[in-house]
């Protein structure tokens, strides 16, 4: 595990305080925690981007075609 300083402004500091008091977890679980949620968000937006690069009209709108056109049941109308 590594040791990392942070320098935050205050205001964000005194949010974080109330937060941990109130969930019960120290500072360096927050912490952790914000920072994988933020890695997992950029991950994200990576695989989604990677996946957009390789999308195709023309195989998306045969996919389409293959799907019968019907009226939905009652219960799956908007």
């Amino acid at each position: 595990m590594s040791a990392v300083s942070v320098r935050l402004p205050d205001s964000l500091y005194q949010q974080v305080e109330e937060i941990v008091r109130k969930e019960g977890i120290s500072i360096d679980q927050f912490i952790s925690s914000a920072t994988a949620e933020k890695i997992s968000a950029f991950a994200t937006q990576n695989y989604l981007e990677e996946r957009a690069g390789r999308a195709n009209k023309k195989k998306f709108k045969e996919a389409l075609s293959h799907i019968p056109n019907i009226e939905p049941e009652e219960y799956d109308k908007l």
